[in-house]
């Protein structure tokens, strides 16, 4: 993983919540050209401001660096909901979930 990845997910994070470079880096409390420097390579976030780019996309730290899938915001929903259920519910949808792909087949 490198700094190209790091840019290019931001780019992809951003794109999918539809917000531009300008409005994203005015939201975080910086100029205008603050996310346009660090997709463009001229600049890193500090680890804070990149828990802050997260939590204003909508992702985990986690999630950010998944090279295997991306999340979309809406399995981020889910994900979150998700985290206030019980056991028992949990398991319950898993059950629900292997039901549906087992329907798909």
């Amino acid at each position: 993983m490198d700094e190209q990845f790091i840019r290019d997910r931001l780019s992809s994070l951003r794109q999918e919540k539809q917000v531009s470079e300008r409005k994203m880096s005015l939201d975080l409390g910086h100029s205008t050209s603050y996310i346009r420097s660090i997709t463009s390579g001229r600049a890193l976030p500090s680890m804070s401001e990149f828990l802050y780019i997260c939590e204003y996309l909508g992702v985990t730290p986690m999630e950010f660096f998944n090279e295997e899938k991306e999340t979309t915001l809406t399995q981020q929903k889910a994900i979150e909901h998700i985290y206030s259920m019980s056991d028992k519910d949990i398991q319950l949808l898993i059950g629900f979930i292997e039901r549906m792909k087992m329907d798909e087949k």
